[in-house]
């Protein structure tokens, strides 16, 4: 097919407001062989906008070829779910103490929510495949500590049904979840799921989405690339700080181990997902050797 008719249809599908159509080919053949994980999660779960507009972009990729893997959180669902049930839970390092009560709960929103993406997605003509802890289960964990009750740390990862899913053109989508040696399902952390998945599968890119720009400096200004070494200072400096901590352990984590880069990026920002694959700038911040 000549460039020129695919761009054709590509116009068909192709939103006003992404980047540039004719920059499309560039990108295509940057990725077409590499593995992209993108992390859907954080406030941004909340918003339907922002929820169809994420399903467009993973649906305009799937279309023009690219191999994605797409894993989701579900904090604020869980969150809304636990206080219709009234139940108070805490948290220790960020993360849910979750009791057997409560993993159920947790593990009743996240398989939920995994069906809302994989419809969404059929609904805009891309084949997805649900994975969670009760269907196509690839994630086998050990308990993370005690006193988190059912959180979980990814010990093995099945890539070979992943591989087989991305081999069918279909997009495999992942609720952190995950089973233990005695069938216990348990949560895991959105972020390290996804980095454990995209170290496994040594993508070309693992994408973060959440509801900030990105990393900032010491004067409130976003950074667009930056190195693992540097990132740390900011940690040490308490540049970065909060919930901002543990994301940017993982990204360094993953671009340590096999991932090309990671990006923390926009979810509320229309289109960030083609921003950030089909343009030079990018967007969000980079973090890469």
């Amino acid at each position: 097919m000549s460039e020129e008719k695919s761009l054709d249809l590509i116009k068909k599908f192709w939103p006003k407001n992404a980047p540039d159509i004719n920059s499309i080919p560039k990108y295509v053949e940057k990725y077409k062989k590499e593995l992209i994980v993108i992390k859907y999660g954080g406030n941004v779960l909340i918003d339907r906008n922002i929820f169809n507009n994420f399903i467009e972009d993973i649906s305009i990729l799937n279309k023009l070829g690219l191999s994605i893997i797409v894993v989701h959180g579900g904090g604020p669902r869980i969150e809304r779910k636990l206080k219709e049930k009234n139940i108070q839970t805490k948290f220790i390092n960020g993360l849910r103490v979750t009791d057997k009560k409560v993993i159920s709960i947790v593990e009743d929103v996240l398989i939920d929510f995994n069906k809302d993406i994989v419809d969404s997605l059929k609904k805009k003509g891309s084949q997805a495949t649900s994975i969670t802890s009760k269907l196509n289960n690839i994630i086998n964990v050990v308990p993370d500590n005690k006193e988190l009750g059912f959180v979980g740390i990814p010990e093995t990862i099945n890539i070979e049904f992943l591989k087989s899913v991305i081999d069918k053109k279909q997009i495999p989508v992942i609720a952190p979840l995950g089973i233990d040696k005695d069938k216990n399902t348990y949560n895991i952390n959105g972020d390290t799921a996804a980095s454990a998945i995209a170290k496994k599968l040594k993508s070309r890119r693992l994408l973060l989405m959440t509801n900030v720009e990105g990393v900032y400096d010491d004067r409130k200004s976003l950074i667009s690339e930056i190195k693992p070494f540097d990132i740390e200072n900011l940690v040490k400096l308490k540049i970065v700080q909060g919930g901002m901590i543990p994301k940017i352990k993982n990204c360094i984590d993953a671009v340590e181990n096999g991932v090309r880069g990671v990006v923390i990026l926009d979810g509320r920002k229309p289109h960030s997902i083609l921003d950030e694959i089909f343009s030079d700038k990018g967007a969000g911040t980079l973090i890469r050797k």
